[in-house]
């Protein structure tokens, strides 16, 4: 037995719906994995630069 709310707050149930949510979530878990793609290149580069500035420093004069 539903109440007349719950079918208020989902006015568009039905496959469309789903559908829709479906490909919503898939959007959001591919924006979460480059973010995190994104996060380990720049902390990746970052150690990068480090070395090679270390190198220069240690290497200088």
């Amino acid at each position: 037995m539903t109440a007349p709310e719950d079918s208020a707050a989902h006015p568009a149930a039905g496959p469309a719906a789903d559908a829709a949510e479906r490909r919503r979530l898939d959007q959001e878990s591919k924006d979460e994995r480059q973010v995190w793609y994104f996060l380990a290149y720049f902390l990746f580069g970052i150690h990068i630069l480090a070395f090679v500035m270390i190198y220069a420093v240690r290497h200088a004069g």
